[in-house]
């Protein structure tokens, strides 16, 4: 597997996906959201369950075989719970930052990033195969949104 090839195709799939809108499909496990992108021998699906707390997990297939996947935990602080106005603002901001992911860290969104009243911060430790990390979104200065990350390449034996 070409590691810059799946980072392209990552960013291509994220963008297509959770942040572009993307259409839902039949899901593979009931009560979860997923989101699929294809490109020749790549394929993405990204599924998750919940709305103020909402984990899930991406997957990138390469010729029909998994090869990479991430899980992430995380959501709206619980002070927020039941906030569904601001839960949908955040959101809606969370889709442009990760509209923003780059291909030499194919995870979530930028490192930094502010829009209005919003603003997004992202850190990680490791690579495309193998890493963690965590993001941030604050509103008018107060932490509203928190999720950890994981993950990496997936190596068969």
């Amino acid at each position: 597997m070409n590691l810059l090839e799946l980072a392209k195709f990552l960013v291509k799939a994220k963008k297509k996906a959770y942040a572009g809108e993307g259409e839902e499909i039949s899901p593979q496990r009931p009560g979860f959201k997923e989101l699929e992108y294809k490109e020749g021998d790549w394929y993405y699906r990204d599924s998750y369950s919940g709305f103020y707390q909402a984990p899930g997990q991406e997957v990138v297939y390469f010729q029909d075989e998994p090869v990479w996947a991430m899980a992430y935990s995380g959501g709206m602080r619980k002070e927020f719970h039941g906030d569904e106005a601001l839960a949908k603002k955040t959101f809606g901001f969370l889709k442009n930052c990760l509209s923003q992911v780059k291909e030499d860290e194919p995870f979530r969104g930028p490192r930094k990033y502010s829009e209005g009243d919003f603003s997004y911060e992202m850190e990680f430790e490791g690579d495309i195969n193998d890493f963690s990390g965590e993001e941030r979104i604050y509103h008018q200065g107060k932490e509203v949104f928190h999720q950890y990350f994981i993950g990496g390449a997936i190596i068969q034996k």
